[in-house]
């Protein structure tokens, strides 16, 4: 009999101090089952039905204030109640003997009055209203004008942040990805179709990046560059957010992030220009910023299993994060263990709906 061939996404990988006994990481993504911004017990049987031995798992975005959010039902983590609520979610995955990050969240102008403290306007880079946008499940969505942030407001988002990690921490989690994706409000100082300031936070590159520069120097002050990572996705066009020049800033902030040491560095794949579509016709590479990184380099956005072996195997990144396949298959690594098992196939119509059950926790097992 000979030996079963070793699948390089199956692969043990030490990053940091943590130590993973495969490299299919759970995507952060949002479930909108927090009733009134809080954590649920039922994200216990969630998130600890996808957590293995050695897995790492990111949580689904988590507001770092009450202007931060922009749908219903999604959780925070700025009040004591929220971190209280947090920690049997955080005991149930380690008690898998996984790791765990809390993604850290604003969103910036992607919200309305309706999500915003006193039914005020929600803050961004600029005044620029957000056109009405096609939701994940399809839906269109409509959002209320933005504020532009003064300069002199920055700091206290900023410390938002900071606070936010801490108590991420506080929690039991092992570390915090920072949100700076996908058009939410870090992403809408960095690109240059969104910024249209004229103080030190709009501009040139430097500029539009030292918002999200100051968010991370001040998690990292606080918890310590070994537990941070970012989630960044310089080539889509989310929430209308593009730049003129994608790849110059995917490589600027990645050179930028690799002062801090941070642990990681997660991107969505240029094919990923919008949520609900995969682009088959796309020019672009994460390869520059994989190259450029220091530390462990996260890639997501539309893998299948093959797509992931030939990311490991052909070191284009550490680590593949997976959201709709591991949403549908709580035990996704398991499965890819097993030659030509079969996928559970995702249900885009439960999402985001409130059920604690359907579409949750109810995908089966293989076993």
């Amino acid at each position: 009999m000979g030996e079963a061939p070793v699948i390089p996404l199956l692969t043990p990988y030490k990053m940091g101090k943590f130590n993973l006994s495969h490299r299919v990481v759970l995507a952060p993504l949002t479930r909108q089952r927090s009733y009134d911004n809080v954590p649920q017990s039922h994200a216990v049987l969630y998130y600890s039905q996808r957590a293995s031995k050695g897995g790492f798992l990111i949580t689904e975005a988590t507001g770092v204030s009450n202007t931060a959010q922009g749908a219903l039902h999604t959780p925070g983590i700025w009040t004591k109640e929220q971190v209280e609520a947090w920690k049997p979610i955080v005991d149930a995955v380690h008690a898998k003997g996984a790791t765990f990050f809390c993604q850290l969240w604003h969103v910036g102008r992607v919200s309305s009055s309706a999500y915003q403290p006193n039914g005020e306007a929600p803050i961004s880079s600029t005044d620029k209203p957000l056109k009405p946008q096609f939701r994940n499940d399809g839906n269109e969505a409509q959002y209320t004008p933005p504020r532009r942030l003064r300069t002199d407001e920055i700091p206290h988002i900023v410390n938002d942040f900071r606070l936010a990690a801490r108590n991420a921490i506080e929690a039991g989690f092992d570390g915090v990805e920072i949100h700076g994706a996908h058009g939410y409000l870090l992403e809408q100082f960095m690109k240059d179709q969104v910024n249209d300031r004229t103080d030190e936070y709009g501009g040139s590159l430097e500029n539009r990046c030292r918002f999200t520069l100051e968010v991370l120097e001040a998690i990292v002050n606080e918890i310590g560059a070994d537990r941070v990572g970012i989630r960044l996705s310089p080539f889509a066009d989310f929430a209308d957010s593009e730049d003129s020049n994608p790849k110059k800033l995917g490589l600027y902030i990645v050179n930028e992030l690799n002062k801090y040491n941070i642990l990681y560095c997660h991107m969505v794949e240029p094919r990923m220009k919008n949520v609900l579509e995969i682009s088959t016709q796309c020019p672009h590479s994460l390869v520059p910023m994989r190259k450029a990184f220091n530390g462990t380099f996260i890639a997501a956005g539309g893998y299948d299993q093959q797509g992931g072996i030939d990311a490991i195997a052909q070191n284009r990144a550490d680590l593949v994060a997976y959201g709709r396949l591991f949403l549908a298959n709580p035990d996704l690594p398991e499965r890819f263990a097993i030659n030509d098992a079969p996928l559970n196939k995702y249900n885009r119509e439960t999402f985001y709906t409130p059920d604690p059950v359907v579409g949750y926790t109810d995908y089966p097992f293989l076993q």
